[in-house]
């Protein structure tokens, strides 16, 4: 008989065995197996193997080989992944609730929980015309550089100003896998990392798939507050710290310039990182945007973040991190651990794009847009919820940021809004820890048209009677 035959004959006597058997129960050990069925070891070896792969029986090493549970196959012959949960436990891993998305939400539902512009803010025509000139070079699909072409690298640097080079920029696919790679290449799992309270969710999200723990750090309406970031790194011993200067998601809020300087020398006495996310460079309303934290620093504390995505589309992932020391060659080491370089095609169209005078075209009626987006929204919750307190009528970004009045919770307009199509953000996915009370992240760029706009404001102001009727 043939060793193939020998394994077939003796899974399937093992198989009728198991049978008989109950979950748990302990089946004959591989000396017994031997000499009762006359063959060799490793024929018992990889019977074992098998009824093992089929999920049959259980192995223990310096135990034995136990019968597994049975899994019943549930009606239609649908697959059990419930076994997933003992391989996945211990792994910690939060799942944040997604931005809701224009083509997601149901027809009629006017989207307050977009986070990218509309499709008609969008530069369409010109990302095509910049993608089918990309694909025209004759090294379209050559091999990319790990830190991405030299020409894109050039042209993140010289948006960031100061004395950044090529040298120190990393190109990357957009902000949220960057976001990713800088707390698992900075931190170890367990470690403290502090953040705005509140901030960007999806920040949060990633600390906490990293293993980091996040530290609220409060703001005032200039922002960061330098003086309770100081004592959290004290309390802490954060090495860590994740700001978002210019335009704040969710708040809108621009870090006054003296405090600026202050976080930075903060974080640097403190031996600390500060990831300067930048997101919204791109995204101001007319006014003059103040420097990034990366252009004044020279020793290293400031990473800085940023991205193509918000100005542009959300299919365009491409971002950059600026960074300098050994950081720079840890970034670079898991770049090619963990997919080599970004797609070369994609990159030359963003050059292609970063390269003509249309895109500073784009971005000066992008300006004009969202100014005009915003104040109608703001001037419409004015209107139709006169109660709910916003924060600040921003003057970049694409939110508003309100505070719920004590009578009407998070929970409440979540419940309602279906029913009265509109789509928002509860606050409390902004938040590192318990919030101070209900709020609301509203965007104004996923909306087709301003219009669209107030009347997303007079169903906000339908569900606030509401509750203010039950109460």
């Amino acid at each position: 008989m043939s060793d193939g035959s020998s394994i077939e004959t003796l899974v399937a006597i093992l198989r009728t065995e198991i049978a008989r058997l109950s979950p748990g129960d302990r089946l004959p050990s591989s000396r017994d197996l031997i000499t009762r069925h006359g063959v060799g070891p490793v024929t018992v070896s990889r019977a074992i193997a098998l009824l093992a792969a089929e999920g049959a029986v259980v192995t223990r090493p310096g135990s034995g080989t136990y019968v597994a549970a049975r899994r019943p196959r549930t009606v239609g012959g649908e697959p059990d992944t419930s076994w997933q949960a003992v391989v996945l436990a211990g792994r910690h891993f939060v799942p944040e609730q997604p931005d809701e998305q224009p083509g997601t939400v149901p027809v009629g539902t006017i989207p307050l929980s977009g986070g990218y512009l509309h499709e008609s803010l969008q530069p369409t025509r010109l990302l095509s015309g910049a993608l089918a000139r990309a694909a025209r070079r004759p090294d379209a699909w050559y091999r990319a550089p790990a830190a991405g072409l030299t020409t894109l690298r050039t042209i993140f640097a010289r948006q960031a100003g100061g004395d950044v080079g090529p040298e120190d920029v990393l190109v990357t696919g957009g902000g949220q896998g960057a976001l990713s790679m800088l707390f698992r290449a900075i931190a170890a799992p367990g470690s403290p990392v502090l953040v705005e309270s509140p901030t960007y969710s999806g920040a949060l999200a990633a600390a906490r798939s990293a293993g980091l723990q996040p530290v609220p750090v409060p703001m005032d309406d200039q922002g960061l507050r330098p003086d309770l970031l100081a004592d959290a790194f004290a309390m802490t011993g954060a090495r860590l710290l994740y700001c978002q200067p210019t335009f704040h998601n969710p708040t809108g809020a621009v870090l006054s310039g003296e405090r600026r300087r202050q976080i930075v020398d903060v974080a640097r006495a403190a031996g600390a990182f500060l990831i300067e996310d930048d997101f919204a460079r791109h995204l101001g309303h007319g006014r003059p945007v103040p420097r990034p934290l990366v252009a004044d620093d020279r020793d290293g504390t400031v990473i800085h973040l940023t991205s193509l995505t918000k100005p542009a589309s959300p299919s365009l992932r491409i971002g950059a991190l600026i960074a300098r020391g050994p950081v720079m060659r840890r970034l670079l080491g898991m770049r090619r651990v963990d997919d080599f370089f970004i797609a070369r095609p994609l990159q030359e169209a963003a050059v292609e794009l970063l390269s003509t005078p249309a895109w500073d075209r784009h971005l000066r009626g992008l300006a004009t847009a969202l100014q005009q987006r915003c104040a109608v929204l703001a001037g419409a919750l004015a209107r139709e919820v006169p109660d709910w307190t916003l924060a600040r009528v921003p003057e970049g970004g694409l939110h508003l940021w309100v505070r719920l009045p004590s009578g009407l919770t998070e929970a409440a307009v979540a419940e309602a809004a279906p029913a009265c199509g509109v789509s928002v953000n509860l606050g409390h996915h902004h938040f590192p820890a318990e919030p101070p009370a209900g709020h609301l992240r509203l965007g104004f760029a996923a909306a087709a048209e301003p219009a669209e706009l107030a009347e997303a404001a007079a169903r906000l102001g339908a569900i606030a009677a509401a509750g203010a009727a039950r109460a």
